[in-house]
């Protein structure tokens, strides 16, 4: 049915699907007003990393075969570095790299077996919270910064007091890093969703106060019925096909694509519906018709719906003809909205504060928390070693490139500065590239498939990159997402940043925890990588001039060899200065 004024004003975006015969284009609606405290979108959906081999994309993907050319390239250079070894010096490997960093390896493992346990003090904070014993904002929130604090300088100060070298000493910094953002979300959106309780009480409160000058609760309520009864029939009588022009609010339909309108509410359980027949890759299969057809099938919603909660309907007050008393009813189903997941458990919210459920999110490998993830049926044993095997054999191939091409080569501050530069840059990328697929396509989607997590995109084409900006939104994008939520949104909508202030906020933060790992790992304060952290707001200004964002080519270019400067230099910068 077509959507009236008001209600063609709350969808602003759409969300497409795809079927087998097209795209299916499905208006969202924006959040209440009465949420002050908005936090940025971040979605989970089922997707396949773009390594994985059960990936449909990648295995069509008309470059696949240069994925096979690159491990084969690795293993014969592996083997080429092995016989030289063993012609020149009698070995394979020296293993003088793993004798520096097995040191002190049980109270490594016990110190981080601490730090881990010590995260669970945040499901008591989370219930005390909810239960009304602490206001989250702004006792909870000053507890939490303390607490969060604290563990960070006690991780540090750790580092330093067992003197670990700097693969220890980096691997227990960054895992507490990542324990710190993971107790963040959990804290701030539980904080959150304890204020979103109090304000939907509060409204709810007003509701039924407004409704006493209507006869009381019950009478608005048959008010409101009889009113939404009236619209239907009116819009029934009165409606008519447009041709071709979207109704007010909505985003235009590419060409092509047939159009059907329709309320928020049956928008919002045809995407429920879609979302559901959609597989990993989010396709649907079956074609448009039949999916809006469905539409007006009432076994469909009753499928659909009969395990929502309440809490996730809209209120029948919101169609009172009193324009106070239906504001006051969207605000409160907005709010309620909040609440609970978007399925299919539809958890509520305090009911989410359990042990075994921040268990879970702790081993799901994402830094953002939300009350329900998409999920897989089962867990794949065969999955689980195919992943372990290559994180073995690929650690193999990384400490093979670090004990034979980069450790003999460590700079020192009489030798020449660009011949170090040129000994360690391929040496580095080999590293990182070997590094970044151990951790991003190995081991997080073995720790997804352990917790069924379905949402595998760890990463995207960063080697497309045409911008720092670009790399690094796409490259770590757990860490990406954490940012974008707790940091870019959170500045903009409590402190009333702009958006280029809150831009700098993030690069700020950004520089200063990179810049804390390479003090634990080198012993030395030089901020260089601090700077070259900050340099990158101007680049990504350079890189929105004209000439450079049309040649896809030449950002690629530059891209690359930034990214091929900066590990030598960097290495160079804080070993040999």
């Amino acid at each position: 049915m077509p959507i009236d004024g008001q209600n063609a004003q709350r969808t602003i975006s759409s969300e497409g699907f795809q079927t087998s015969d097209g795209t299916l284009y499905v208006s969202k609606p924006f959040k209440s007003k009465s949420s002050k405290k908005l936090r940025a979108l971040i979605t989970f959906a089922p997707r396949h990393s773009t390594f994985d081999i059960n990936n449909e994309k990648s295995v069509a993907n008309e470059f696949r075969g240069f994925f096979s050319l690159f491990w084969i390239s690795i293993f014969i250079f592996t083997v080429r570095t092995y016989v030289r070894s063993i012609e020149t010096n009698g070995h394979a490997l020296n293993l003088a790299f793993a004798t520096m960093f097995s040191k002190d390896a049980i109270t490594l493992a016990l110190s981080d077996a601490v730090l881990v346990g010590s995260t669970s003090i945040c499901v008591v904070f989370a219930k005390a919270i909810s239960a009304g014993w602490i206001r989250y904002y702004w006792t909870g929130l000053a507890m939490q910064h303390i607490f969060q604090t604290t563990v960070l300088i006690m991780a540090v100060g750790w580092t330093f007091n067992r003197q670990w070298p700097w693969v220890q000493s980096g691997f227990f910094t960054l895992h507490s890093l990542v324990m710190i953002m993971k107790m963040h979300s959990y804290m701030t959106v539980n904080g959150y969703l304890q204020w979103v309780s109090e304000q939907s009480q509060a409204i709810l409160d007003q509701l039924r106060e407004a409704t006493n000058s209507e006869g009381g609760w019950d009478h608005a309520v048959r008010v409101a019925k009889e009113h939404r009864a009236a619209l239907d029939a009116a819009s029934a009588i009165g409606s008519s096909h447009s041709s071709g022009t979207s109704p007010m609010g909505t985003p235009p339909i590419p060409d092509g694509v047939q159009a059907s309108y329709v309320d928020p509410d049956t928008a919002k359980a045809l995407r429920k519906r879609l979302a559901s027949m959609s597989d990993a890759n989010g396709v649907v299969d079956a074609d448009t018709k039949n999916v809006v057809d469905s539409l007006n099938d009432p076994n469909t919603y009753k499928k659909t719906d009969e395990h929502i909660p309440s809490a996730t309907t809209p209120h029948p007050l919101i169609d009172h003809p009193d324009e106070n008393i239906s504001n006051l009813a969207k605000d409160y189903s907005e709010l309620q909205g909040e609440l609970v997941s978007t399925g299919p458990l539809y958890i509520v919210w305090p009911n989410n504060i359990t042990f075994k459920n921040f268990a879970v999110y702790m081993l799901i490998p994402t830094l953002v928390y939300e009350l329900e993830y998409p999920r897989t049926n089962r867990i794949r044993p065969i999955y689980v070693f195919e992943k372990t095997v290559a994180t073995f054999g690929t650690f193999v191939l990384l400490y093979t490139v670090t004990e034979s091409f980069i450790l003999p080569y460590t700079p020192t501050y009489d030798q020449s500065f660009f011949r170090s530069l040129l000994d360690l840059a391929l040496p580095f990328m080999m590293a990182y590239l070997l590094l970044f697929y151990i951790i991003f396509e190995c081991i997080c989607n073995a720790f997804a498939e352990l917790s069924c997590f379905a949402d595998r995109q760890f990463y995207e084409d960063w080697w497309n990159s045409t911008s720092q900006a670009e790399f690094s939104r796409k490259w770590n994008k757990p860490v990406h997402s954490f940012l974008l939520r707790h940091v870019y949104a959170s500045t903009m909508t409590s402190h009333k940043l702009s958006k280029q202030s809150a831009m700098f906020v993030t690069f700020l933060l950004s520089a200063c925890i990179h810049e804390l790992v390479m003090v634990v790992v080198t012993k030395k304060f030089r901020f260089y990588l601090f700077a070259l952290q900050l340099i990158q707001i101007p680049l990504i200004a350079l890189n929105s001039v004209p000439f450079i964002k049309r040649s896809k080519l030449l950002g690629n270019l530059m891209f690359w060899v930034g990214l091929y400067a900066g590990f030598p230099l960097l290495c160079v910068a804080y070993v040999a200065y």
